[in-house]
Formats: C-alpha cells, structure tokens, sequence
C-alpha cells in the first residue's frame, strides 16, 4: 500500500461508540488510509468528545436519523473530501479494522467495484463468534435468495463492513435509499443493476455486548423489508414498474 494514488478515506457511522471507538481506531492499519470521518447520530455517551481528542473530522446529526441516514451523510461527505475509496469501519469492533488495506487493495487494482467483509465461513466459526442462531438462519436464507434474484455469488450481503470505488457512489442514487437498516440491500440492489463488480474477503464473526446489533423484532421487519426490495427489482429489471431509486446516473 505504501505506493498507492487512491485518496482513502474511512468513514465511521457511529452511535455510542464511546467504549470502542479508540480500540477501532488504533487497530487501523495507519498506512492504509489518508483521513478518517465519523458521522455522530446524536449519540448519548462521549463518542463525540473522544472522536475529537483521536483527531478526527467529525460531524455530528443534531437528532437521530437512522443507520441507513447516517451512511448518506457519511458517503456524501466522504466524496466532497476527494476519495477515491471509501470503506466503511463500524466504530464498535465488531469487524476487524486490519483487513481495510484488503478491501482498499482489491478495488484500487481494478479487480472489484465494491469489497464486502464477509462473516460466514462456517456455521460453528459464526456461531462461536456470538451471531444469535436467528440471525445466522436469516443471514443464510437471506443470502441465498439474493445471490439467486440477483444473479451473484456472494457470501454475505448483511456485512456492515464495507469499501466503494467512488465511481460507485457517484453513479447509484444512494441518497433515495431507507434511513434504517435496509439501506446496505438497497445499495446492493443499486450496484448490481448498474453492473459493478463485487468481491468478498473474510472476516471474524465478532458479537459481544458493545457491539451494535438490533433485536429479533427489527430483524424480521428488515427480513421482510429485503424481500421487498427484491420484488421491486424484478419489476424494475422487467421494465414492469420503473423506480427513480434504481436508476443510474448517466457520465457527463
């Protein structure tokens, strides 16, 4: 990594992170990006303040909008600051922060588009790892209906740890996705229809009780929600029903 061109910038959608937040830090490889930015959604310990001591560009919502809300903000700001890559780092360790140069290394080579962490090497690694036995079960039919609706062969879609080229981001309307969860399967909605190259690398599965995850009645409304998504797809591709969000932008 030590010659490359890319401008990496790591983005960080945080929500009380404060327990984590400097372990994640440190544990980023330090010649694999040029700027970090965490994006605060009103949190209500001191990820902020502590955001600020590491040295970090820092914007802060002034209420909570939502995980998907947070990416748009921390997307949006992260291509005005020039990246050509950006990857993001959930600040709660929950993913290893070492692999961001795998992620960074594959795209800046022109081998992918887009790079997603992916935690299910094994049933009993992803167990052990702490993933409640629903979440793994959803995960795993989730994926497979995906890859099958969308004709890919990825291992994971439900990773929050991820990179895009910024040609990427330019191209998909990510700013008329969900404010909630589902935002990451719209996105991946968005880059498949666009014909972009995805790739994956494993990561550890890493649940304990810092980490950010949502519970088992959010689950299955974003369990639902993907299935819709799904179907708005196939309408879409079908040229049956046409929606702005999966449009693509055309190159000036």
């Amino acid at each position: 990594m030590e010659n490359k061109k890319s401008k990496i910038v790591v983005v960080m959608p945080a929500y009380n992170a404060a327990q984590t937040l400097q372990k994640t830090i440190n544990s980023i490889p330090k010649n694999s990006y040029d700027e970090i930015l965490l994006v605060d959604d009103n949190s209500k310990d001191d990820t902020v303040k502590i955001a600020k001591e590491l040295g970090l560009k820092v914007i802060k919502h002034n209420k909570n909008l939502g995980y998907g809300a947070n990416q748009k903000t921390c997307y949006k700001a992260a291509l005005e600051m020039g990246a050509d890559i950006i990857v993001m780092v959930h600040p709660d360790y929950q993913y290893d922060p070492r692999l961001v140069p795998f992620l960074v290394g594959l795209i800046e080579q022109d081998i992918c588009d887009v790079m997603f962490a992916n935690r299910i090497r094994t049933r009993e690694e992803a167990l052990k790892g702490g993933m409640p036995w629903y979440k793994y079960f959803f995960n795993r039919c989730l994926t497979i209906i995906e890859n099958v609706v969308l004709g890919l062969n990825l291992g994971e879609y439900h990773t929050g740890y991820r990179a895009y080229s910024r040609k990427v981001l330019e191209s998909i309307n990510f700013k008329a996705n969900s404010d909630d969860f589902v935002f990451d399967q719209h996105i991946v909605v968005q880059i498949a229809l666009a014909g972009f190259r995805i790739g994956d690398i494993p990561v550890p599965t890493k649940y304990f009780p810092e980490a950010s995850s949502i519970n088992f009645k959010r689950s299955v409304k974003y369990g639902f929600g993907i299935l819709w998504i799904l179907v708005k797809y196939i309408l879409h591709k079908w040229k049956i029903v046409k929606y702005k969000q999966f449009e693509i932008k055309k190159e000036k």
